[in-house]
Formats: structure tokens, sequence, C-alpha cells
């Protein structure tokens, strides 16, 4: 599988370690958005794009998002199992799609980078105004 090409959108504003939101065109046929450029403390990295996970009210079976403490929908109060408790992060999110191997995982991380510091660079040589 070839990456055909990346679409760079860098994020400003007040959370400072998500930099930029990917979009990721595999043999110009498949295309995947939302893969984030997050600053860790490590490093840059890749989080592949996810969704919030729901559970059903035992009251009104209405879906509300995992971790919630009172139903959206009728007010009843929601119990947690303590799995729930110790894991939330985990259980959370889902990711919407993610590599299947860590070679293809380190591949994409590294070309999302590679373009995401080719934009940055871009970015900041036009950014500066030069006085005549």
């Amino acid at each position: 599988m070839e990456i055909t090409e990346i679409r760079i959108f860098p994020k400003e504003g007040q959370d400072k370690k998500l930099k930029a939101y990917t979009t990721v065109t595999f043999d110009n046929v498949f295309v995947v958005r939302n893969i984030k450029v997050i600053q860790g403390s490590s490093g840059l990295f890749i989080a592949m794009p996810s969704r919030k996970m729901k559970t059903a009210c035992p009251k009104c079976s209405f879906k509300n998002e995992v971790g919630s403490k009172y139903c959206n929908q009728c007010g009843g109060v929601l119990s947690r199992t303590e799995a729930e408790k110790v894991s939330d992060a985990k259980l959370e999110h889902r990711d919407i799609a993610h590599p299947i191997t860590q070679e293809f995982r380190e591949y994409l991380q590294l070309k999302i980078l590679e373009a995401f510091e080719k934009e940055n660079a871009q970015s900041s040589d036009t950014s500066h105004s030069y006085d005549d």
C-alpha cells in the first residue's frame, strides 16, 4: 500500500498539544481523515481517528457517552462498572481506523511527521515579513 497524498491542517489555539489534523490518501483510492499530530512528553506522535463510545441508560435506553454520570435523556443516574472506573481512557474512545502492524504504524507516523515538519518549515518561511 502506497501513501499517495498527505494533507496537513495545522491547529493553533488553547490545546497546545494538538499540533495538526492530517488527511492521508492511500493508492489514490482510499482516504483516512482526522489523524492527529500530537506533542507528547517525548516528542511528536500520531493518533488515529476515534469516536467516543456510548452505553445505554438502564432506565430509558438512551445512548450516553461512556463515563457520563447522568443520562442526557431522562436524568437518571448511570452506574459504572469497576472496569470502566479503572480504564476510562481505553473505554471512552475507540479507533475508527488504525494500522494492524507496528511496522506500518511506524511507517505512517514517519511519513506524516515528515509532511508536518515540511509544512511547518514552509509556513514559517512565508510568515516572515521583510521591510525595505
